[in-house]
């Protein structure tokens, strides 16, 4: 717009000076020019003397022009079959490449319909589609005739030298109609034509996971590390996203032996990656090679502690007791023994050996200084197991139901929270973004874990009268054999908390003392499976 007033300004001062220009001519009253040719004068006004200057350049351009043509046409007879041709082309190139520099400063500045007119126009004086179809084809799509952006970009297809922006263009078509089916297909075609190409590779690495095209993935990633379009540390931890992912799939199909290899693979690719950790220590116990899996845990725990890990160390030993559990997982919570995760996982352990006091101390002021869900209901059991009245238990628990919901899986680009470990986001689709954390503030949920219902259910409907001890202990052994942190988040289990809740608040009746194993149970499942 503002370039376009410009113009129009431009032009009415040109307009206005010569105009003033010729006014003055006309009226000035000087010599004008007198010239002497062959014993005659000649006199000229300033008027005739300005026009004779112009008549004089306008004959020799047509000289010029003429003189061009003559030697064309001398060329010709000489055997040069196309002299004349490009005595005339030169014009219509010249008039063409005027058009579609034009037209490519139209699209810069934004305007979509006169950069479509000007490729137009290039079009007809260069009768080249390769200089002139991709211009058009912006244009197009800047104006909104997407119809037409496509028609050029298949034109463009058609065409051995510019098929790979054609296929581009028409991929990207198909990413914004959400057809990501055909658009992984062209994904594909544009990368054989290029595969050096960091958009193409980026756009075919996201659709390739997006459809679990794991395999398929590994390649393009290998291509990206090839091309120097990656870094080879975030090559080696994406690889090892993918090939997980890819073990998963295997495992899901009954291919189990393929499935260990990839685990364990990826395991070796990057040894930080927790659910890859799990998953091949999970494939050396089921080939009897616990050495295997015990160094598998402690790298990754000494990485980042993380429950999934400590319920896969007690799967080592399932038939342990919980005393010589305690003595056993000390090789592991030595590790990183101020870590909020061990002092969590020492207090469950604690409590599945019924050794109340020792979870208190274990705990630590985890309560007060970083409380969440997890750690009250840990509070809340320990007071249990210690004999305390229903009035500090249920306010325990009432703290839990309000407090953050503490670690878990989110994700980086969008902080979308998951109860389980993907190699995408299921919000944003991001490949490998998701981070063992706490969440923003703003997104934390005030709902309890679900996993606090069997405590909770445990205060009001058992009447067994089984005694207190005995319960504790099977159902705290069940639980360190299940492993701490194997429960799941739910907007279902949410809502059950809060029934529950008020249920319990409402309920006179003292809870049954042989529940207290619940405790050791909730406390062993009230973090998310990754």
């Amino acid at each position: 717009m503002l370039w376009s007033l410009l113009k129009i300004l431009v032009f009415v001062a040109v307009v206005l000076a010569l105009a003033w220009g010729a006014g003055w001519l006309l009226e000035y009253d000087g010599a004008g020019l007198r010239v002497t040719f062959n014993g005659q004068e000649f006199t000229f006004t300033a008027l005739q003397a300005v026009l004779a200057l112009m008549a004089l350049l306008v004959a020799l351009w047509v000289l010029l022009k003429v003189v061009s043509f003559l030697v064309a046409l001398l060329r010709f007879v000489n055997g040069d079959e196309t002299a004349i041709s490009r005595y005339f082309d030169r014009n219509r190139e010249r008039k063409g490449f005027q058009a579609l520099s034009d037209g490519l400063m139209a699209l810069a500045s934004g305007e979509g319909k006169l950069a479509m007119a000007k490729a137009a126009k290039a079009d007809r004086y260069l009768n080249k589609p390769e200089l002139t179809n991709l211009l058009t084809a912006q244009a197009a799509e800047m104006a909104g005739d997407r119809g037409k952006a496509e028609a050029v970009y298949k034109k463009l297809v058609a065409n051995e030298k510019t098929r790979f922006v054609g296929v581009r263009g028409v991929m990207k078509q198909r990413l914004a109609d959400g057809d990501t089916d055909t658009a992984l297909k062209l994904a594909e075609r544009a990368f054989a034509i290029k595969p050096k190409h960091e958009e193409t590779q980026d756009i075919l690495l996201k659709l390739q996971a997006d459809h679990g095209d794991w395999a398929g993935a590994r390649k393009t990633l290998n291509a990206k590390l090839k091309s120097g379009n990656l870094p080879r540390d975030v090559h080696r931890r994406r690889e090892a996203v993918l090939a997980l992912s890819e073990a998963r799939e295997v495992a899901a199909d009954g291919r189990t032996i393929e499935q260990r290899e990839t685990a364990i693979e990826a395991n070796r690719l990057s040894p930080e990656l927790i659910p890859a950790a799990v998953m091949a220590a999970r494939s050396y116990i089921e080939q009897g090679k616990p050495k295997y899996a015990t160094r598998v845990i402690k790298k990754a725990w000494e990485a980042q502690p993380h429950p999934d890990l400590a319920a896969t160390f007690a799967a080592i030993e399932p038939d342990e007791t919980p005393a010589a559990r305690i003595k056993r997982f000390q090789h592991l919570t030595r590790l990183a023994p101020e870590h909020r995760e061990t002092k969590l996982l020492l207090a469950e352990l604690h409590i599945a050996d019924e050794d109340f006091p020792g979870a208190r101390r274990a705990l630590g002021d985890l309560a007060e200084t970083g409380p969440d869900t997890r750690t009250l209901t840990i509070m809340a059991a320990i007071e249990r197991g210690e004999g305390a009245s229903d009035a500090v238990v249920k306010g325990w628990l009432a703290r839990a139901l309000n407090a953050p919901r503490g670690p878990h899986w989110v994700c980086d680009n969008c902080s979308n929270i998951q109860s389980e470990w993907s190699a995408t986001c299921t919000n944003c689709g991001a490949l490998d973004t998701l981070s063992w954390k706490t969440p923003p503030a703003e997104a934390a949920s005030s709902s309890a874990d679900s996993a606090m219902l069997p405590l909770i259910v445990g205060a009001i409907e058992d009447h067994s009268g089984r005694d207190m001890a005995t319960q504790d202990s099977v159902i705290a052994g069940e639980a360190m054999h299940n492993g701490p942190g194997t429960g799941d988040v739910s907007a279902e289990g949410a809502e059950d908390d809060q029934t529950m809740a008020e249920k319990l608040a409402e309920d006179d009746t003292p809870p049954a003392a042989g529940k207290m194993a619940d405790d050791a149970e909730i406390v062993g499942e009230d973090t998310p499976r990754a």
